[in-house]
């Protein structure tokens, strides 16, 4: 009996996994990965890795806030750069917190540490993707920056490789969203609708306040 035990303990001991092994298997094995980084509380690089994704996310916030009508090509590369490393990892600190509290009335019990972990590794796509910029800069430098960017006058296959790349950019961040949402069902025990859920809270719970102050001052 307690060789068939035994047995059974083996079979239930996650997989183990380098730094190099995650990024890789990360991409077909997700499950496996994040249940082996919550067992064994595996964080090599992740403050990096929480610095590289609020690159990603501030990049992301330049295109949409149209940054490049206000500042040079230049500074809102520096500003990207500094301000994800300098707040990437306080504002996943944050993030965490309030998955973690909101989790708590799903009946999920991860604290914030597992979950910061989460959004370090199930960042890695988003973070691989700031390579993208390169291209994008190339082809059209500031422009992708503002608001009425010339962003279609370089030629068919310009544009064929530019949008081409765009696609390719939202293919990672979906990806990323997908590693975000498997990460935290593992770590909270939940299924993918309670995970995306959980997800969503934190965000509901700042924005809505916020909504509503907004309209009363108007």
């Amino acid at each position: 009996m307690n060789d068939i035990i035994d047995e059974f303990e083996e079979l239930e001991e996650p997989l183990s996994f380098t730094f190099e092994e995650i990024v890789t298997e990360i991409w077909t094995n997700p499950r496996e990965v994040f249940r082996f980084i919550h067992a064994k509380r595996y964080e090599q690089y992740m403050l990096p890795l929480l610095m590289a994704g609020g690159v990603s996310r501030a990049f992301d916030r330049a295109s949409i806030n149209d940054a490049g009508d206000t500042l040079p090509l230049l500074g809102v590369i520096l500003s990207c750069i500094v301000s994800g490393v300098l707040f990437g990892w306080l504002t996943a600190y944050i993030y965490a917190a309030l998955i973690s509290w909101t989790g708590g009335w799903l009946d999920g019990d991860a604290d914030r540490r597992s979950i910061m972990r989460v959004i370090a590794y199930a960042s890695i796509p988003a973070i691989i993707g700031l390579a993208l910029i390169v291209p994008q800069v190339i082809l059209y430098g500031e422009e992708i920056f503002k608001e009425d960017g010339d962003i279609i006058s370089g030629g068919i296959a310009t544009n064929i490789i530019y949008w081409g790349v765009i696609i390719l950019e939202m293919i990672l961040g979906f990806y990323a969203f997908v590693l975000h949402v498997v990460g935290l069902s593992e770590v909270q025990g939940f299924g993918i609708g309670k995970a995306i859920l959980n997800l969503l809270l934190p965000i509901l719970i700042i924005f809505v306040p916020v909504l509503l102050i907004v309209l009363l001052v108007m």
